[in-house]
């Protein structure tokens, strides 16, 4: 059990209880909105937050039917030899007549009225879809992709049906999509969280743990599922440098999954004096914006042209901004908590 907690405190006691619970169930909802799990006092703003809110989660309805979602891909990259390996795919929604909004903004939304299911489909769709062509440019059938699913998605009795029907449309290899769900997916629903990784394992679906170590990292579910890639959160990423060791638990992660045989892939890489520590654990693979920011299928086929990066090799050229660094973080919703 987890709880998102709104707190709202009296001004002298002029307000009436009715506000007062109003006030805490706006700042609840805003908990939710930053990462659940957590709390949040009540301000004046969060009343037009709301409202924004509650507008965003009524016309999110049709956005797939009104062409309003984007897909941005950001390159996983070999770290001893800088050569892209394969892509997150990672959604926007841009509703008409207004910004560019990040899944941190949307997600939650669609996951409360159940449009995450449709969105979900449409990402994995187009993934899928792009992920083909590129292995045809490449002329290299290994080029892999990468779609975060989220809890609501993942428990969905379509999935396994829509996965294969992506596939089947696209002619992507099964083998070359790999699905990213946390730690707390796993967690929920064992019995039918076994049944489908069973089946999307038994049809060659790759299978990955997105921000390994900051849920429950309880390690017996490593030796229940079957799982192919351990993804490194980026707040561990974090403590690496050139002077000094990095974490503990970076090191206990690389070492765990070696032993297990799985790939690792080492997430929020920004720093050049991050890569050798990283690389001299053992850590393969990585993706950060130290190679390159999420970019849109035509910056992303001209990037691959090269099929290599290293620090300071994105052509700014074809890589345009989608977002701040700062925002990195807004990304991680699956689909991406």
């Amino acid at each position: 059990m987890g709880a998102s907690v709104g707190i709202a405190l009296s001004a002298a006691g002029g307000e009436r209880a009715s506000d007062l619970l109003q006030n805490a169930d706006f700042a609840m909802y805003r908990a939710k909105g930053a990462g659940k799990g957590r709390h949040e006092l009540f301000e004046a703003s969060m009343r037009a937050g709301m409202a924004e809110r509650a507008e965003l989660k009524q016309i999110i309805h049709g956005a797939v039917d009104r062409g309003e979602l984007r897909v941005a891909y950001q390159p996983i990259v070999e770290l001893a030899t800088g050569q892209i390996v394969g892509a997150e795919a990672l959604v926007r929604w841009h509703p008409a007549g207004r910004p560019l909004l990040m899944p941190a903004d949307f997600i939650t939304l669609a996951e409360e009225n159940g449009q995450i299911v449709a969105i979900g489909r449409w990402v994995i769709e187009e993934a899928c879809r792009l992920g083909r062509r590129w292995q045809d440019q490449l002329g290299d059938p290994s080029f892999g992709i990468s779609v975060n699913l989220s809890a609501r998605q993942f428990q969905h009795p379509d999935l396994v049906r829509d996965v294969l029907a992506a596939l089947a449309s696209t002619g992507l290899p099964a083998a070359s999509l790999t699905l990213e769900i946390t730690e707390s997916v796993l967690m929920q629903h064992t019995s039918s969280t076994i049944e489908t990784l069973g089946q999307l394992r038994g049809h060659g679906v790759r299978l990955a743990i997105d921000d390994f170590g900051t849920g429950y990292s309880s390690l017996s579910y490593l030796d229940r599922f079957s799982v192919d890639v351990l993804k490194i959160d980026r707040t561990f990423v974090d403590g690496f440098g050139a002077d000094r060791e990095g974490p503990v638990l970076v090191r206990a992660i690389i070492d765990l999954g070696q032993a297990l045989g799985l790939e690792i892939v080492a997430e929020g890489i920004e720093r050049a004096d991050q890569l050798g520590p990283l690389r001299a654990l053992g850590c393969r693979f990585g993706q950060g914006y130290l190679f390159s920011r999420p970019m849109e299928p035509t910056a992303f086929s001209s990037l691959l042209a090269s099929r290599r990066l290293g620090p300071g090799t994105e052509p700014t050229s074809i890589a345009p901004r989608l977002r701040t660094p700062a925002a990195e973080g807004r990304d991680k919703v699956p689909l991406s908590n």
